[in-house]
C-alpha cells in the first residue's frame, strides 16, 4: 500500500532536511512562501502550510519586520544527539501522550520536552508529524498477532476482527490516525491484518471487489464504535462522570419525556427490561455476529 504525500509535506521534509543537515543554522532566513511558490511551483496557500507545519514543529519562527527564521534549538539542539534517542523511543513516547491526551496533544515538540532533547534531534529519527503519526499506527497494529488460525472463514473473521477492536480500545487515537479509505496511510502491519482478512475469504467464490467490501465494511465497523469509544473516553475525562452516573443525572429528564405519551414504543421497551445491557463491548458483539450473519447468507446466496 502506498500513499501520495501532500505537497506541502513534501516541502517542510525538505526544509527540515536543510535544517537537520546544518545547511541552514538557528536563526538563518528560510525560504519565503513567495519564494517555495517559485520554487517549488505550488500555490501561495501550499507554502503557508508547508511553514505552518514546522512552526508547530518548533523547526521555524516569525521574526516581525525580518521574516521565518529558523528556531534556536537550545542546549539541547547544539550539543550532540541524546545517548539512546532512537525511532523506537520517539514512536513510543508519542504513543504514550497520545493514549493519555489524545492525538492533538502530540507534536515533535511535545516529544522532544518529554524526552528532555530538542525538535532538531527528534527529525534525524522521523521527517515530521505526518511520519510519527505513520510509524505511531504501525506499532499500534503490531501488538497483536494470532497465535493460531481456527478453522472457517467465520472464526477466522470473528478473530481479526476482535483483535483490531482491542487495538482501536487501547489507542483511541488510531480513528484520527488511519485516513479514509481513499487515502490511507502506508502500513505495513496493517496491511498483515488485510492479507488475512483476504486470506479467510479466499477459495469462497468471493469477486475480489466483494472480499475487499467485505474487508472495508468489517474494518469501518470497527472504526465506528472507536470513535464512539473515544468519545465516551474523552467526555469522562472532561466531567469526571461515569455512563452510570450520567444516565441517573438524566433521569427526571427521561420520565419527564416519556410521560409525555409521545413515545410509547420506547416506553414500553424501558418498562419491560429497565437494565438492558448497552455497553459498548455487548453491542460490538451483537453487531459482529450480525454483520457476519450477512456475510454467511451473501455466501449462501453464491452457492445456489
Amino acid at each position: 500500500m502506498t500513499t501520495i504525500e501532500p505537497p506541502y509535506l513534501r516541502i517542510a521534509s525538505d526544509i527540515r532536511r536543510r535544517i537537520a543537515s546544518g545547511e541552514l543554522a538557528p536563526g538563518d532566513l528560510v525560504p519565503s512562501t513567495r519564494r517555495i511558490t517559485q520554487e517549488w511551483g505550488v500555490a501561495m496557500a501550499t507554502a503557508t502550510k508547508a511553514l505552518a507545519a514546522l512552526k508547530k514543529e518548533g523547526l521555524v519562527r516569525a521574526v516581525p519586520g525580518v521574516g521565518t527564521v529558523v528556531g534556536d534549538p537550545g542546549p539541547a539542539g547544539r550539543a550532540a544527539p541524546a545517548a539512546g534517542l532512537t525511532r523506537d523511543v520517539v514512536v513510543a513516547t508519542a504513543m504514550r501522550i497520545a493514549d493519555a491526551e489524545g492525538m492533538a496533544a502530540v507534536s515533535l515538540r511535545r516529544v522532544a520536552t518529554e524526552l528532555s532533547t530538542s525538535t532538531l534531534a527528534l527529525t534525524r529519527h522521523v521527517r515530521g508529524s505526518g511520519e510519527l503519526m505513520w510509524l505511531m499506527a504501525d506499532v499500534a497494529f503490531a501488538e497483536e498477532e494470532p497465535d493460531t488460525t481456527p478453522d472457517g472463514w467465520r472464526a477466522q473473521l470473528e478473530l481479526s476482527t476482535r483483535r483490531m477492536w482491542r487495538i482501536f480500545r487501547r489507542h483511541p487515537w488510531l480513528t484520527q490516525a488511519m485516513g479514509s479509505f481513499t487515502r490511507p496511510i502506508p502500513s505495513a502491519n496493517g496491511m498483515k491484518h488485510t492479507e488475512w482478512v483476504m486470506r479467510a475469504l479466499s477459495g469462497l467464490g468471493l469477486r475480489p471487489s466483494q472480499m475487499m467490501q467485505i474487508h472495508l465494511s468489517l474494518f469501518a465497523y470497527v472504526q465506528g464504535f472507536a470513535l464512539a469509544s473515544g468519545m465516551e473516553s474523552q467526555a469522562r475525562q472532561d466531567t469526571g462522570v461515569s455512563p452510570e452516573e450520567w444516565m441517573a443525572l438524566q433521569d427526571s429528564r427521561m420520565r419527564a419525556i416519556q410521560s409525555s405519551g409521545e413515545y410509547p414504543v420506547l416506553t414500553s421497551l424501558f418498562m419491560r427490561d429497565p437494565g438492558m445491557d448497552l455497553e459498548l463491548d455487548t453491542l460490538f458483539e451483537f453487531g459482529l455476529r450480525r454483520t457476519l450473519d450477512g456475510i454467511a447468507a451473501l455466501l449462501g446466496e453464491l452457492s445456489v
